[in-house]
């Protein structure tokens, strides 16, 4: 086995998922910053937008089925929780997916493998590449094994998870007015990258990073609340 699809093989094992072929799983690792130095070779941004779809549709019939009592709009936040770049950053550093990931040169010189965008992505594609292999259901059982714990945490305390919400109350009761927060964009419109930082009556107290401004905001205002907590 060459040593690219030898990281797919070590993948499939943690996962323990039973593959007909590693094709996919090893795309599902591919970055295009590794295809564009393979000569145009089938990167992980398609199975990432299928594995995005698949990801939020299981977590939303989960939530659904799970709290029957539940408004929209609890269950919105509960999702919103437990789908977005942070937390699946998290499960992919727990799979070990940074060790296996293929990235071209410039981008692991830069510290491609603990970037969280470039995780939260190539976890999405995996759980792609698994319902494509293998269907709906492993792929359900691969994403609830990961959030279904975390999904109970943010259903007892929704309100826990609105870093932004619960930072511009601490802020206000303080008497330090509204936070407010200055967010940057980089990258091509399909792999955008954004930094946020937080003001706190126009002292810096956080920053954070995501590929949404709204993870980014969220990141920025959970650091604040950690710093102003520890005051």
């Amino acid at each position: 086995m060459d040593p690219e699809r030898e990281g797919a093989a070590a993948l499939a094992r943690r996962l323990g998922q039973e593959l007909p072929t590693l094709s996919l799983l090893h795309q599902a690792l591919s970055h295009r910053s590794w295809c564009a130095e393979q000569g145009g070779a089938p990167s992980n941004e398609r199975l990432e937008f299928l594995g995005d779809a698949v990801l939020g549709a299981v977590v939303a019939e989960h939530c659904y089925r799970r709290f029957p009592g539940m408004p929209e709009g609890e269950l919105a936040k509960v999702r919103a929780a437990v789908v977005n770049a942070r937390v699946l950053a998290e499960i992919a550093q727990e799979l070990g997916i940074g060790d296996v990931i293929l990235l071209g040169r410039g981008e692991e010189a830069s510290g491609g493998r603990a970037k969280s965008s470039i995780l939260a992505d190539a976890l999405e594609a995996i759980i792609g590449a698994v319902y494509l292999e293998v269907g709906w259901g492993p792929a359900e059982d691969l994403i609830l094994r990961y959030l279904d714990t975390r999904i109970g945490k943010a259903a007892a305390e929704p309100d826990d998870f609105d870093q932004k919400g619960l930072l511009q109350e601490l802020a206000v009761r303080q008497g330090e007015g509204v936070p407010r927060y200055v967010v940057a964009g980089s990258g091509p419109d399909h792999d955008r990258h954004f930094e946020a930082v937080v003001l706190v009556n126009g002292v810096r107290r956080g920053t954070g990073s995501g590929s949404t401004k709204k993870d980014a905001e969220q990141e920025a205002a959970r650091q604040a609340l950690m710093e102003l907590r520890n005051a």
